[in-house]
Order: C-alpha cells, then sequence, then structure tokens
C-alpha cells in the first residue's frame, strides 16, 4: 500500500464497506430527532382534522351579514371536545381558536370587527364564505406524503407527525461502530498520569465524531499492547458492530499490537500520501471490516474525516459535509508528494488562516480549527489569496 493516494484509499475503504450498513427500525417519535426517514411516510388522517376556527370570535352564516347587522348570541363554542348544535339562521354563537365550527355557520367573524352589548353583538362589515374557517383536509388529506424517503427528520417534521398522531415511524438504522484505542501508555481522561503515560483522546474523540456522522457506538476499549487482549477485544466488537474502528498500533515498530493481532490475519498495511494520517491499514475480523488509524490524536481524528465520516453519513442518511472553497490570508508550504489537511479558521469575507502547524499531536490547533485546507499532493507553496478546498468541520 506504499505511495498509495488519499483517492485510491477512500476508494478502497468504500469497497471494504460496501454492504456493511443497510436495514431499519422503529423508533417512538420522541426519539427520531436527527434520524432519517426509511420510505416515505403518509398521513393517516385530514388535517386538519376537522373544521375549525381561526379566530377567537362569532360563527355566523354570511347570508345574515350586511354593514352594521346585529345578531342575537345564542351560545358558545369552546376549543374542546363536543359536537356543537347547527347554528340557526339570524343568529351568532361565541367561538375560540380552534374550536369546531357548527354545522349552518360558514365564516368567522373575529372579536376585533364586532360590538358586543348585551347579548348581541354588531358586526361591522359583511365577510365572505370561508374566511377565517379551516376546513378539514385543508392542509393534508388522508393518504398525501407527509415526509419523503430519506428525510433527516428536524422538529417541524416531528410537528407534522405528532400532529398527524403517527407515533412510531421507521427509520434508517444507525451504522453500528466499535471503537477500540491501543498503547500501554494510555490512561484515561481525569486519571492521574505517571511519567510516560498520555491521556487518550481518541477513545473520545471518535466516538463523539461516530455519533456525530450518524453512527451508533455498540462497543468501546481502551487497550494495552497485548497481542491477546486485542483479539478478544476485536472479537467482542465484531460480534456488535458492523465496522470496528482502532487507533493507534498500526507502524513498523515494535508494540504495535493492532499490526500484530491482524496482519498475520491478511491486513492490508502500509502508508497514504497523506499528512498527517499517513499510516493506514485495513481488515475484515470475523467477517467484520476494520478501519486502522494512526495513534496521533490529529491523524487519528483526520483520518476518520477523510475516510470514514461520510460513509457513515450517507449510510445514516445525513447530508454530506459541506466543502467551499476560500481564498488564503497568507503565504502555504506543503510537503512534495503528500495531500496536506491543514488546520485552518475562516475569516470574513470568504478567507481562510492557518491556525496550526503540521504536527499530528497539536490537538489543541485542530480545536481551535474550523475547517481542513485541502491541498492536494502535487502543491508545495500556495500564495497568498490563492483558492483553497475548505472542508467544514
Amino acid at each position: 500500500m506504499a505511495h498509495t493516494s488519499v483517492d485510491e484509499h477512500i476508494a478502497h475503504v468504500r469497497t471494504l464497506l460496501a454492504g456493511a450498513f443497510g436495514g431499519t427500525e422503529s423508533v417512538i417519535l420522541r426519539e427520531a430527532l436527527g434520524r432519517t426517514t426509511a420510505s416515505a411516510i403518509l398521513s393517516p388522517v385530514d388535517l386538519p382534522l376537522f373544521r375549525n376556527s381561526q379566530m377567537d370570535g362569532f360563527a355566523v352564516n354570511t347570508a345574515d351579514l350586511a354593514d352594521g347587522v346585529t345578531l342575537p348570541i345564542v351560545g358558545e363554542i369552546p376549543a374542546k371536545p363536543m359536537t356543537p348544535a347547527p347554528l340557526e339562521r339570524g343568529t351568532t354563537v361565541r367561538i375560540m381558536t380552534g374550536a369546531v365550527v357548527p354545522d349552518g355557520a360558514d365564516a368567522i367573524i373575529p372579536v376585533e370587527d364586532t360590538t358586543v352589548t348585551d347579548a348581541v353583538v354588531t358586526i361591522h362589515r359583511g365577510r365572505r364564505s370561508g374566511e377565517f374557517v379551516r376546513d378539514r383536509g385543508s392542509d393534508v388529506h388522508e393518504g398525501d406524503e407527509l415526509l419523503p424517503a430519506r428525510q433527516q427528520l428536524g422538529s417541524r417534521h416531528l410537528a407534522v407527525l405528532a400532529a398527524a398522531g403517527i407515533g412510531h415511524l421507521d427509520v434508517l438504522a444507525k451504522p453500528r461502530v466499535a471503537v477500540i484505542t491501543s498503547g500501554a501508555e494510555l490512561i484515561g481522561p481525569g486519571e492521574a498520569p505517571a511519567l510516560g503515560q498520555v491521556f487518550d483522546a481518541n477513545g473520545t474523540a471518535v466516538i463523539a465524531a461516530v455519533e456525530a456522522a450518524g453512527g451508533s457506538v455498540t462497543y468501546a476499549a481502551r487497550v494495552t499492547d497485548d497481542v491477546d487482549l486485542m483479539l478478544a477485544a476485536l472479537e467482542a466488537a465484531a460480534d456488535v458492530s458492523d465496522v470496528i474502528v482502532t487507533s493507534g498500533g498500526i507502524s513498523m515498530g515494535d508494540y504495535e499490537v493492532v499490526r500484530e493481532a491482524l496482519e498475520p490475519r491478511g491486513a492490508r498495511v502500509g502508508h497514504i500520501a497523506m499528512q498527517p494520517g499517513g499510516p493506514q491499514a485495513t481488515a475484515v475480523f470475523e467477517g467484520t471490516p476494520v478501519l486502522c488509524f494512526p495513534g496521533n490524536p490529529v491523524s487519528t481524528q483526520i483520518s476518520f474525516e477523510v475516510f470514514l465520516a461520510p460513509i457513515l453519513r450517507e449510510a445514516a442518511g445525513l447530508a454530506p459535509a459541506v466543502r467551499v472553497v476560500h481564498r488564503l490570508e497568507h503565504l502555504v508550504d506543503s510537503v512534495p508528494g503528500k495531500r496536506q489537511f491543514l488546520r485552518g479558521r475562516a475569516l470574513p469575507g470568504g478567507r481562510v488562516e492557518i491556525v496550526s502547524g503540521p504536527g499530528s499531536h497539536l490537538v489543541a490547533g485542530l480545536a481551535a480549527s474550523d475547517v481542513l485546507v485541502d491541498v492536494p499532493e502535487d502543491v508545495t507553496e500556495l500564495q497568498e489569496g490563492d483558492a483553497v478546498e475548505c472542508w467544514i468541520l
């Protein structure tokens, strides 16, 4: 895999993961935010469900109206379950917003267009039939499409489903991802480090990245440099996941536990022409594809964004991440023969500045960025004002 380009490795990963994800699941409505519809959803009812008033006011028959007409008020219809008596000609009833419009009434006169004295109301001008009346089915008819297939659900989509009485719906199943970080030096955030120990940033970062890309983390572990422990973690992960992500342990030195566990089982280990994130490996373990990212935190996170996040988003039905073109704020040098993903910050006016050096350990620089500046492998220098493609983080 030496000298493999980024695009070639993307294609390889896509082939490896082809068919890994799929299926649907039923969720209750209140848990559907952010999920994606598996198929078009049709309305089981008319909306509105019944003819109702758009205003607080008076229900009338417009044939009785003339400028300055006075009608007796013979009742009241609140917004609650009830079947109101038909409206008799030459009379009116008070009605509240959302209340059932009685048979015989064809318009609502808003309160502000009337004067009430005792039990009679003076209506100051005539009205057309249908004014301020919401007819049954005027929004949606039974059988109409409420939402299309592969619609990512926001609050407005949940509102229409709730209005139609839909309490459960089928959505695309979330990709199931296992996350394994490796290294004898790793400890969890919050623990007290001894000399030579480092906090495991990758476990936190990759789990969050999976969820942000629409996936579900079904297994997570931190493993020392012990091959048997790594194999046990991989076995547990393969039982509950569609894809396994590892970080660390794939370089060419000693104590590279992921490579030692997977290379004898056919893992493809090598180097990609990119920085950061050059070391990469892929494998299949007990039928489950494995993506092995390098252990430096920036390398891991950028590898995830480049190779796995787009596939997860697609499988979960989410929109692709946004890529835009900005102009450089200053000169940039790039490593020959390597596609660089520089950490940048978007500026007003469509410009971008680089906020961190190229080091794969510079996690604060990545945190300070909001874009990755994609520099092609055949480019060694960019001038101030040059256009660059930026991946929005």
